[in-house]
């Protein structure tokens, strides 16, 4: 199954290691590390140009970072949509 993260971006919902809520998790240290560090790399995808509600990381090709602008309770949402299907 599919996950739309916005914009024109899918990724298989079996590559994704976690879905993130930038707000909360940006507050701890090492977060705030990991994503430094993440677009020092270029693993970094913006897909907006709008305020981020979330970050999506995943694993394939390589590890990447999604930074989306819609919330974790709805990508969760069509998360369990694609997993009803």
């Amino acid at each position: 199954m599919y996950l739309h993260l916005g914009q024109d971006y899918l990724v298989k919902t079996r590559d994704i290691l976690g879905i993130f809520d930038i707000d909360t998790a940006s507050v701890a240290k090492n977060t705030r590390l990991f994503l430094r560090r993440a677009e020092e790399e270029g693993a970094v995808v913006p897909l907006s140009g709008e305020l981020p509600k979330s970050f999506i990381l995943t694993d394939f090709p390589t590890p990447t970072v999604y930074i989306s602008p819609i919330s974790t309770a709805t990508l969760k949402k069509r998360c369990g949509k694609a997993a009803v299907r």
